[in-house]
């Protein structure tokens, strides 16, 4: 794997370029889905091409700086697009009246649960890195 290739291009034109290469692959996704008659299947599969191109452009030539710092604008930005989803999902919790305890704990759970699967299973494999496996002297002993 190499480095990032070293390009300078305005940050807006990084942008521009990002947002043209997405677009291009999802609505290639999308004309390619629907010629087989899979229309509801073209967003995953953008996205499944999108990362292969990704990672197979980076592999092979290294992403360029340009590339990284309009995602990260982008990524910044896009949480933005959820507003509306949690404003809608907050009304709908409000007008839910009795449900609304039962459906909170069914969410509640439902995140506890994975996410302490997920720590424990983190935890077990930190336990068998060499790193943490290796102590520091401690004091008075050599």
């Amino acid at each position: 794997m190499t480095t990032q290739a070293a390009t300078a291009l305005p940050r807006w034109a990084g942008i521009v370029i990002t947002l043209a290469l997405v677009i291009l692959v999802r609505e290639s996704a999308v004309l390619i889905c629907s010629a087989l008659g899979i229309d509801k299947a073209a967003n995953i599969v953008g996205m499944v091409v999108m990362f292969a191109l990704l990672m197979l452009w980076r592999w092979r030539r290294g992403l360029p700086s340009w590339l990284t710092g309009a995602s990260n604008v982008l990524l910044v930005d896009s949480g933005f697009a959820f507003l509306p989803v949690s404003a809608g999902a907050g009304i709908i919790l409000l007008s839910m009246g009795n449900e609304l305890w039962a459906v909170l704990a069914t969410v509640i759970i439902s995140t506890l649960l994975p996410m302490w699967g997920l720590a424990h299973l983190a935890q077990r494999s930190l336990k068998d890195t060499p790193s943490a496996q290796t102590r520091p002297p401690q004091r008075g002993q050599s």
